[in-house]
């Protein structure tokens, strides 16, 4: 979640995977977390989608492709529902 909440700036200077990506909508594509986390295509692709699935993640396809980003507002509400908790 951290590395996907600034892709520019966690996967700089990583191969790109996606042919240049999609302008303007960021996230990382499957092939780039796997490159630097080092664990198996289809774990990360798992994990990725698990998040998705969960709201904490947006996923867009482009071409052959699928980007995921952090879902900015799940992630406010989250923090903010557990932050009512320690109150």
């Amino acid at each position: 979640m951290g590395w996907l909440s600034d892709p520019e700036t966690s996967f700089a200077g990583l191969e790109e995977h996606t042919g240049g990506g999609i302008p303007g909508w960021g996230g990382a594509c499957v092939g780039t977390v796997q490159e630097k986390s080092g664990l198996s295509q289809s774990t990360v692709s798992g994990y990725l989608k698990s998040m998705q699935q969960a709201g904490l993640l947006e996923s867009r396809r482009h071409e052959k492709w699928t980007y995921y980003r952090v879902n900015e507002t799940a992630i406010r509400q989250l923090r903010d529902h557990i932050g009512g908790w320690a109150t």
